[in-house]
């Protein structure tokens, strides 16, 4: 019988199954994908949020506990727990000199990412890179990895594993780590969990999904179906705007559209309907896929002129162009009147002042509802360019609930030897909202600490993580 079995094959799983091999288990790791598919959505990420009190390699200045703290809570609205995410915190700050002890690599932010040169480490090669350098070391160290290998469901006794099962395939362990991401990918669910609106639209019918298309949350049915305690809103999740041509699944990073706190956005009615400038963009653009949804036909356009060119990362399709806000509204499909009205208004309501897009200027609206209390410029500088989005699903935050070692929970009682780590778990600490590189964080932070616990559950000393 193997000492550890690690079900998931990103970020979160691979750095359980690394932490669990280094503490002398045997390891397996079973990836729903095939190997040309693996990684789940780690393979589509860029860079991780880190605690710092001093500049480093890659990272300027400093990013206190206490300043991570604020922005975590700032973002999700209080709707987290402290004690897990100050230690997810107080993580990140000791894990990269790991992460690199097992090939990853970090590079200075690109010069579109200005917003978190101080407080996001950037992987060499992006997320791709990171999983591949993480397999290359399970390899070396002697993790098995069976790719094609989706686990149903899972046998307990009173919230103690014993085997998980794939189609006839049976694995015995004596203890295991769940990261086998939410359950973005499975329609149904999300059609479930996203109901019908007023209008009698059911909006999850147009979401996009960013990342794997093998995170269909059997396992966490599963769980639930155990009995399992669980955290977290179904219908919350990290749910971005992105480029309405973006692929049902996959389309990763580069659909995202950045330019928002730079223009503004309507609705197909030709209205602006939020605060495009609120705060700064890595704090703010994962609300935006909520935004959108909620829109009649889940679609929205985001709207700049030539002053906003070269001040985002573009995204990997180009936009539309026209020369006159008239003939964009025409290309677009939108109504010229109303287009033209809200245009003009906006551009009324703004109030001149010293425009820079890396702090929060004094460049704002007057008298307009909604505002635009940041980089607000009017728009009247051909060419002008509009972006087609639609809600674009990162991950889901119905998870299981954990304490600070990673077990799971059934009636409040910890597992002796079930772990959880990653997506499956980061509803404890996002209760809501997001902000840049956290889930990368909360994968890499948990991930070690399930690995570390499996492995002391098979009688493995346990050491502390470094």
């Amino acid at each position: 019988m193997i000492d550890v079995l690690v079900i998931g094959g990103g970020n979160a799983a691979l750095c359980a199954a690394l932490t669990a091999r280094e503490a002398g288990a045997r390891v397996l790791l079973l990836e729903a994908a095939p190997r040309a598919w693996r990684g789940g959505n780690s393979m589509h990420t860029r860079n991780l949020r880190c605690m710092h009190d001093a500049p480093q390699d890659v990272l300027s200045g400093s990013y206190t506990e206490e300043e991570y703290w604020q922005d975590l809570f700032e973002v999700t609205a209080g709707h987290t727990d402290e004690a897990l995410a100050r230690l997810v915190i107080r993580g990140s700050a000791t894990c990269r000199p790991w992460m690199q002890r097992h090939g990853v690599r970090f590079q200075p932010p690109l010069s579109g990412a200005l917003h978190v040169a101080r407080t996001n480490a950037f992987f060499l090669g992006g997320g791709k890179a990171l999983v591949n350098a993480y397999y290359r070391s399970a390899e070396a160290m002697g993790v098995t990895v069976r790719y094609d290998t989706p686990v149903d469901t899972l046998e307990l006794q009173d919230g103690h594993f014993v085997a998980a099962v794939s189609g006839g395939q049976r694995f015995a362990a004596r203890a295991c780590v769940l990261a086998a991401g939410g359950f973005e990918s499975n329609r149904a669910w999300l059609r479930e969990a996203y109901g019908q609106n007023a209008r009698g639209e059911w909006p999850a019918d147009q979401f996009l999904i960013r990342g794997t298309r093998y995170n269909q949350g059997a396992l966490l049915k599963a769980m639930m179906a155990a009995g399992a305690d669980m955290v977290g809103d179904p219908a919350e999740a990290h749910c971005v705007a992105i480029d309405a041509r973006a692929p049902r699944y996959d389309g990763g990073i580069a659909t995202r559209i950045d330019c928002v706190s730079l223009g503004v956005v309507v609705n197909q009615q030709g209205e602006r309907f939020h605060d495009e400038g609120e705060d700064f963009w890595p704090k703010r653009y994962a609300i935006w896929g909520h935004l959108v949804a909620e829109q009649p036909g889940q679609i929205a356009y985001a709207l700049i002129d030539a002053k906003a060119q070269g001040r985002f990362m573009p995204p990997v399709f180009a936009g539309t162009q026209a020369e006159t806000p008239a003939a964009l509204a025409e290309a677009l499909g939108l109504p010229q009147e109303a287009l033209l009205r809200t245009l003009g208004t906006y551009n009324a309501a703004c109030r001149a002042g010293t425009f820079d897009h890396t702090r929060l200027d004094d460049c704002h609206t007057e008298g307009l509802s909604p505002p635009k209390s940041h980089w607000a410029l009017a728009l009247d500088t051909p060419p002008y360019t509009g972006y087609i989005l639609r809600p674009g699903i990162t991950f889901t935050y119905l998870g299981l609930k954990v304490d600070a070692t990673a077990a799971a929970h059934f009636g409040g009682t910890p597992s002796d030897n079930l772990f959880v780590a990653g997506e499956m778990m980061a509803g404890n600490i996002l209760g809501q909202g997001y902000t840049a590189g956290i889930g990368m964080s909360i994968g890499t932070v948990f991930g070690r600490i399930a690995g570390a616990r499996a492995a002391a559950a098979t009688g493995q000393p346990l050491t502390p993580l470094s």
